[in-house]
């Protein structure tokens, strides 16, 4: 395990109830929200997006969400 892996572990050991759960879990989805908004906002800058651009580029890709949720 990684070090950061090993920390959660030892901070889900003190989380007994499900709201400390719920709190931990929104904590750690928004954090990294936050990182992603800041990856591709730097992607969008380095390779000089437009709107127009991405549109044409994700029209190329075939994906499918079978994911139900989130978190």
């Amino acid at each position: 395990m990684n070090p950061s892996q090993l920390h959660l572990l030892r901070m889900f050991s003190y989380n007994r109830d499900e709201e400390s759960l719920k709190v931990l879990k929104e904590a750690l989805f928004n954090y990294y929200c936050q990182k992603m908004d800041e990856e591709s906002d730097k992607w969008w800058k380095e390779n000089n997006m437009t709107t127009e651009k991405f549109e044409e580029m994700c029209s190329n890709i075939h994906y499918i969400n079978t994911s139900k949720s989130w978190i």
